[in-house]
């Protein structure tokens, strides 16, 4: 979205240095940093002031400042993330058609994945990178919809009561759907009942003439109906308005099933792996279809999706060994549904390498140790990455390692270890980095 300088100024209650230009979206990364985007420096751990050269060097347009003025055009803040959030709602002002926000302890950047694929299919669409769900995250994704954007999809996250409603006065959606309520940051929110208080602010915030897209399969999701005055859509594997049949999963982890709906029945063919994303295309696709999209363009959109990295991509190395690459991040929740995942591939050989669940709480040790009970049964081989509370090494069930380098010899996955007959699942929350295992077991001979 194109901005110039002084309309910035206006909307966070700041002062233009230097001339006046013209930005196009925004970044808080001057390593990543796009030409003529507006680059905002983030006080966190690092000093993002400390990047403002780097940024302009990189081709920024002008930058946000609450402290330095380099060279360039500055634009003087008191905040520079309060100011980013003003220009999120200034953005939000130019946005026509549908703004769309999803939130739920699991699933939700999958859902978000799957329902840009199918909006693009009828609409202008523009959808939030990666994981950028946050008081920063929310904000950039308004700001970077280009110029006639009809479709927006913004990922909305939460760390406690409050969150989701704050990103909602920013992003004021139109239409609202909720995932899945699951042990997801318990040590913030403390029960999962906290947690649906949460997520369900996303509803709350809809206008009458919204729609709320609920998961019929969890009772708490479901139960949100009751806390919105817009029209509600259910979706579910096993009911709901728009639910599946005759499902089944090839070789590949691709699902194919019958979608299910009031506006009619159509066979899909998943473009993305994994069982458990028949319902983020069920979200998907109640979303669509409640909008106004035909049936045959929902089950073309979601045959050709893709997933953002580190989310159930299966990938294959040289010498044929496959790696699940589920490495973005890691709950209760979503092990179990890599695991069953990986158990579902064919091979003579299934190994999960599996890192920390953060933010667990109480129930973390507890947690680490289910899941590895579920490996047990399932007939996977474990390796621990850093993780002790998974339990005690079993020999041919569970080993440890202390550095991912380690993990391809403790896992015999090297020299006549690898194959296509050998299939592996990369997994933890984003803080353990496994990122860096799946590259080294792509790479014969590491």
């Amino acid at each position: 979205m194109r901005l110039t300088t002084t309309e910035v100024a206006r909307a966070t209650n700041g002062e233009v240095f230097g001339r006046d230009t013209t930005v196009d979206g925004a970044s808080i990364d001057s390593r990543t940093i796009e030409p003529g985007r507006l680059f905002v420096p983030v006080v966190a751990e690092r000093d993002g002031h400390d990047f403002i050269a780097a940024a302009v060097g990189a081709g920024a347009a002008a930058y946000l400042t609450a402290g330095p003025i380099e060279a360039g055009t500055a634009v003087l803040v008191d905040d520079t993330t309060q100011a980013l959030g003003r220009l999120g709602s200034l953005a939000r002002t130019r946005l026509e058609g549908h703004v769309v926000g999803v939130t739920g302890s699991v699933g939700k950047t999958s859902l978000k994945d799957l329902l840009g694929a199918v909006a693009a299919t009828t609409w202008p669409t523009h959808v939030a990178r990666g994981s950028f769900n946050n008081e920063l995250g929310v904000p950039i994704t308004l700001l970077d919809a280009p110029d006639g954007t009809g479709f927006t999809v913004v990922e909305m996250g939460a760390r406690g009561q409050g969150h989701v409603a704050q990103l909602c006065e920013v992003a004021r959606p139109t239409v609202g759907v909720v995932t899945v309520v699951a042990g997801a940051h318990l040590e913030q929110f403390g029960s999962l009942d906290t947690v649906a208080a949460a997520k369900g602010e996303l509803v709350e915030a809809l206008a009458p003439e919204g729609l709320a897209v609920l998961n019929h399969d969890d009772a708490r999701v479901a139960a949100m109906a009751g806390r919105t005055r817009a029209t509600v859509v259910t979706f579910g594997r096993y009911g709901g308005d728009v639910s599946a049949r005759s499902l089944s999963l090839g070789p590949d982890l691709r699902a194919t099933f019958e979608l299910v709906s009031p506006w009619g029945s159509t066979t899909v063919c998943l473009g993305v792996a994994g069982e458990h994303q028949v319902t983020n295309a069920l979200g998907a696709a109640a979303v669509a279809l409640g909008l106004g999209a035909q049936l045959e363009a929902v089950a073309a959109g979601l045959e050709g999706a893709a997933l953002s990295k580190g989310r159930m991509h299966l990938r294959v190395a040289a010498d044929g060994l496959r790696v699940l690459d589920d490495s973005y991040n890691a709950n209760p929740t979503s092990m179990a549904a890599g695991l069953r995942a990986l158990a579902a591939l064919p091979a003579r050989r299934r190994v999960a390498i599996l890192g920390t669940m953060a933010e667990l709480g109480a129930d973390a040790e507890a947690a680490h140790l289910e899941v590895a009970a579920l490996a047990r049964d399932l007939g996977v081989e474990t390796v621990a990455v850093a993780e002790p509370r998974y339990g005690p090494a079993v020999r041919g069930e569970l080993s440890h390692v202390s550095d991912p380098a380690q993990v391809a010899e403790a896992a015999g996955l090297s020299g006549d270890g690898r194959g296509g007959d050998v299939a592996v699942l990369v997994k933890a929350s984003r803080s353990a980095r496994l990122e860096r295992v799946v590259e080294l077991l792509l790479t014969p001979g590491t």
